[in-house]
C-alpha cells in the first residue's frame, strides 16, 4: 500500500511542489491549507506522516499537533516552517513532532526525512482502523461501524469505502475507485462504481449516515464528515 501522507501549508505553491514531489516517489498526498482542516484530516489516524507548517491559518500548527496528541494520534509529524529559531524547534519537539525542517529546504532532504519518519512505523500500524467522528473503518477484521450501529457490506462496498476514508477530503474518481476495489478486472467500467455507491449509501443510510458518500459533479466522490 503506498504510504498516506497529509501536507499542511498555507503558501499554494509549497503545496503543489511537495505534492508533486512525494506522488513521484510513489506516496498518496492529501493537502489542508489551514489548521482546521488539518486537524479535522489528520484525527482519523489514516495518514502515515504529517508535513506541518506551524504559522497557518485559524490554528497553528503547534496547537493541531497539541491536539492530535491529546486525542491519542500518534501519526508521525515534520513540522516543516520558516521558523529557525532554536527555542522554535526545541517547543516543536517537546510537544510530539518527531522532526523539524526550516524553509527553504532541499526536497532530497525532505524526502529523506519523511522515509526516515516512515521506517519508524511498522507498515500498517498507524492506519490499521480509521476513525472519521462516528464512523469506524477496522482494516484489521474488514468491518465498518456508525457510532454504535454495525454497518453490514460486501466485500466490494467494503473496499470502496475503506478508499474514500483512507484519503478524507480527497475527490476520488469512478476510474480510481474502480482501480482501488476491482483492481484488474476486464469486465468491470466506471458505471459501475456508481451502481456500488448507490448501495453503499443505503446501508450507511440506515444507520443515519447516508449523506456521508459525496457526489462531486464532473468529478467523483468523496468522503465528507461524518454527521453527528
Amino acid at each position: 500500500m503506498r504510504p498516506q501522507i497529509l501536507v499542511v501549508d498555507d503558501e499554494p505553491g509549497v503545496r503543489k511542489a511537495l505534492d508533486r514531489g512525494l506522488r513521484a516517489e510513489g506516496m498518496d498526498v492529501a493537502l489542508a491549507a489551514d489548521g482546521p482542516t488539518a486537524l479535522r484530516l489528520a484525527r482519523s489516524g489514516s495518514f502515515d506522516a504529517i508535513l506541518l507548517d506551524i504559522m497557518i491559518p485559524g490554528l497553528s500548527g503547534y496547537r493541531v499537533l497539541e491536539e492530535l496528541r491529546a486525542a491519542g494520534v500518534t501519526t508521525p509529524v515534520l513540522f516543516v516552517s520558516a521558523k529557525d529559531g532554536e527555542v522554535d524547534q526545541a517547543d516543536g519537539l517537546d510537544l510530539g513532532a518527531d522532526g523539524y525542517l526550516v524553509k527553504p529546504f532541499s526536497f532530497v532532504v525532505l524526502l529523506a526525512q519523511v522515509r526516515a519518519l516512515l521506517r519508524r512505523t511498522a507498515p500498517g500500524a498507524a492506519r490499521t482502523r480509521i476513525r472519521l467522528g462516528p464512523l469506524t473503518v477496522d482494516r484489521a477484521s474488514r468491518t465498518v461501524r456508525y457510532d454504535d450501529a454495525g454497518v453490514p457490506l460486501s466485500p466490494r462496498e467494503y473496499r470502496l469505502l475503506e478508499a474514500l476514508a483512507s484519503r478524507p477530503g480527497t475527490v476520488w474518481t469512478k476510474q480510481e475507485l474502480l482501480t482501488e476495489a476491482w483492481g484488474d478486472e476486464q469486465a468491470a467500467t466506471p458505471n459501475v462504481v456508481e451502481v456500488y455507491v448507490g448501495y453503499l449509501r443505503r446501508k450507511l443510510a440506515a444507520v443515519g449516515a447516508g449523506d456521508l458518500v459525496r457526489t462531486v459533479r464532473g468529478h467523483g466522490y468523496q468522503l465528507g464528515d461524518a454527521p453527528r
